[in-house]
């Protein structure tokens, strides 16, 4: 078998939006050939009580180590300031963002598309050749 690379991935989305997320990763889970280690901050392990300077502090070390930035790019993430946040720290460090369309959706933020190498769409293998192809 050959050697499978460990993708370390930051995917922004919003915790309203919460099961585009999981559905997201349950996707990345189950694709054959591939490994990904998740540094984005999801619902239900948010970092704790913390002050927003605290917080933007721990969002942009977890964003450092990253070889890529997926965003779910529902047309919400246009209204989400903590997305904005971590969108344009990833830019500020030339992090390749791909944009996802979320499932079933034809519309995309523009905050995301503006910003994204490729956007594709809810499909795996789109996904993870994105991913393979912009990584760095």
């Amino acid at each position: 078998m050959p050697y499978l690379p460990t993708y370390k991935l930051f995917i922004s989305h919003a915790w309203d939006y919460h099961d585009d997320y999981i559905r997201l990763v349950n996707l990345l889970k189950e694709a054959n050939y591939f490994n990904y280690a998740n540094y984005s901050v999801p619902k239900d392990d948010s970092f704790g009580k913390m002050t927003i300077v605290q917080l933007k502090e721990e969002i942009r070390q977890q964003i450092r180590l990253v070889n890529c930035f997926l965003a779910l790019g529902g047309v919400y993430m246009s209204y989400s300031d903590w997305i904005q946040f971590e969108l344009d720290f990833a830019v500020s460090l030339d992090k390749p963002i791909i944009g996802i369309k979320p499932w079933g959706n034809t519309n995309v933020s523009t905050a995301v598309s503006d910003v994204s190498k490729e956007v594709v769409g809810w499909n795996t293998d789109s996904i993870i050749a994105a991913i393979r192809k912009y990584s760095i």
